[in-house]
């Protein structure tokens, strides 16, 4: 696709930056809405200083040649991304604040696929479980004696941080917050999208994807756990239908933390209920699994084991400690085209 170098500017990104290059993306056409939605691997949490280092070193400089134009970042004005209350022409620094995730290569994957214009809507949070703010509405509530159980515990411990105390109802909301979050912030952001993104023309919008990356947080619950594969099921026939989309591309990014040997019991168990998804009749050729633990940085998890004895070293891979695949840009890199990879070959299948 033919393009041409824009001036350059300055986002609030704590990036300076930048340069807009025009895609020319087909405004007669509906705008093709994506949606990425999450927990902490979703957010993304590789610094884009590591990205700059990498992007300039011989064995990954051919896989992020795209990212710069002129010695600038490149900022696609065919991609617009929304997250949260950031949102703008897609380039580095729309994971959590001074990093990149997923968002980035999936955009740039959808962008050099379709002419008409992208839109990313990304709605993720920190530290969050399917089993209870994700719950999906077909889920229903915990029963009443579980329900009551928590309100004595989370009193309990309000009482000793001296904390006040919450009633049943309050507990009760807590189911599914996030998933009504997660809807809000859509419906909003196509509400708002002129005022929000001041280039669209009006030509309408069409939902084209959803990717789901998350997992983390249901391993610590037994009752989480026990029903992942129930929730999930649940959650991707209740964004379709509230998204009135029957039959909307469902991707789903297997958890992957620890790489494909480094699953303990518990992780395990969210993997094969995620992959799982894939055999219910009803998902067979509209839903896919992508394994991310693929893409696992070994070098970066080699070398955390005693980062502080080679911190140079480490900061030339890694960005995280532990979690969230090590804040490895490459990783996330990966992830994200994977993703977007599998999202058109989902559309492909469709038509």
């Amino acid at each position: 696709m033919k393009c041409r170098l824009a001036t350059p500017g300055c986002l609030v990104l704590g990036v300076c930056l930048l340069s807009t290059l025009t895609f020319g993306a087909d405004t007669s056409k509906k705008v093709k809405v994506f949606i990425l939605a999450g927990q902490s691997n979703m957010e993304g949490k590789a610094k884009v200083e590591l990205l700059e280092y990498q992007v300039g070193q011989p064995e990954t400089r051919e896989f992020f040649k795209h990212l710069k134009k002129d010695g600038e970042w490149v900022v696609r004005d065919d991609v617009w991304i929304n997250y949260l209350n950031r949102r703008g022409n897609l380039t580095v620094g729309f994971g959590s604040p001074g990093r990149i995730g997923t968002e980035l290569e999936f955009g740039n994957t959808v962008g050099d696929h379709f002419e008409e214009q992208v839109l990313i809507i990304k709605t993720a949070w920190g530290g969050k479980s399917i089993g209870r703010d994700f719950r999906p509405p077909s889920s229903g509530l915990p029963s009443e004696e579980k329900l009551k159980q928590i309100l004595q515990q989370t009193n309990e411990r309000n009482k000793k941080r001296n904390r006040p105390e919450i009633s049943i109802d309050d507990v009760k909301d807590m189911y599914g917050k996030f998933y009504r979050e997660m809807m809000k912030e859509i419906n909003a952001t196509l509400q708002e999208l002129k005022i929000r993104f001041p280039e669209y023309k009006g030509q309408g919008c069409e939902f084209a994807g959803f990717v789901w990356f998350q997992g983390w947080n249901d391993m610590f619950d037994a009752d989480f756990l026990a029903n992942y594969g129930k929730h999930m099921a649940n959650f991707i026939r209740d964004v379709r239908k509230d998204l009135k989309s029957p039959n909307l591309p469902f991707v789903i990014g297997q958890m992957g933390q620890n790489g494909p040997d480094g699953a303990s019991d518990r992780m395990q168990t969210i993997k094969d209920a995620q992959a799982s998804m894939e055999a219910i009749p009803e998902f067979k050729g509209n839903v896919k699994v992508v394994k991310t633990d693929v893409f696992w940085d070994r070098k970066a998890a080699e070398l955390v084991k005693n980062w502080r004895e080679h911190i140079e070293e480490w900061e030339k891979v890694g960005s995280d400690f532990g979690y969230h695949y090590l804040g490895s840009a490459i990783t996330f890199s990966k992830i994200g085209r994977a993703f977007g990879q599998a999202i058109l070959e989902l559309m492909k299948a469709k038509k």
